[in-house]
């Protein structure tokens, strides 16, 4: 793989027009078959890939989590992936585990996948404030019963132990995963990365989806991988 790796930025040091498109994968992640399971452009079929959509890595991830996880990968969501709409009602099993590379190989993908944005993803609409013991209940209230976001993703009970679905991924610990903008972006609109999915569209304020995306962002457990 790092033959590959090294070609792709040989021409990137090199070659003064090249430019990293979210609409074509880069010739790294193409040698080493990452097409195969994943979307590098919203124009490619979203029917039957078996991973998550890497168009918009560079929006999505924390890239030292990206780096720990190409090391070390574990579930993120234990049903397994499936653009299909109705595969959590069908018997599913989980997915192939991601292969792992070495720290270097690893670093090195991930400065990759982390150029790959797309354009009109909102910022600064998060304040630092954290939320209040108080607005963390009633957000939590929201979350759970009003959303009902654990009937598909993991979270934590008030004892601090993992509850919730498992056809989504996971929620536990990701603030080391998430880029805190893109979980407000796609609370407010994931049909703006993925046209058809399971996650319902809710008519959000903005006010609301931060205090949602803070909320997610406090859902961690020590022993997590």
């Amino acid at each position: 793989m790092a033959k590959f790796i090294f070609f792709l930025l040989g021409v990137i040091l090199f070659s003064p027009v090249f430019e990293i498109s979210a609409h074509a994968a880069p010739v790294a992640v193409q040698e080493q078959g990452c097409t195969a399971c994943h979307r590098f452009s919203p124009d490619d079929p979203q029917e039957n890939h078996k991973a998550p959509d890497l168009f918009y890595a560079g929006n999505k991830f924390n890239k030292k989590w990206l780096i720990e996880y190409l090391r070390a990968p574990f579930p993120i969501r234990k049903a397994g992936y499936s653009s299909n709409k109705d595969f959590a009602r069908k018997n599913s099993e989980p997915g192939k585990k991601h292969s792992s590379i070495s720290r270097k190989e690893a670093e090195e993908m991930a400065e990759i996948l982390m150029s790959l944005k797309m354009d009109g993803v909102e910022t600064g609409k998060l304040d630092a404030e954290p939320l209040s013991k108080g607005q963390r209940t009633r957000i939590k209230i929201l979350f759970e019963r009003n959303y009902g976001c654990t009937a598909c993703h993991q979270a934590l009970n008030l004892a601090g132990q993992v509850r919730g679905g498992v056809s989504g991924p996971t929620f536990i610990n990701a603030a080391d995963r998430l880029n805190p903008n893109w979980i407000f972006n796609w609370l407010n609109s994931p049909r703006t990365f993925m046209a058809k999915g399971r996650m319902p569209v809710f008519d959000l304020d903005d006010e609301t989806a931060a205090k949602l995306t803070k909320y997610i962002l406090t859902i961690k457990k020590d022993d997590a991988p």
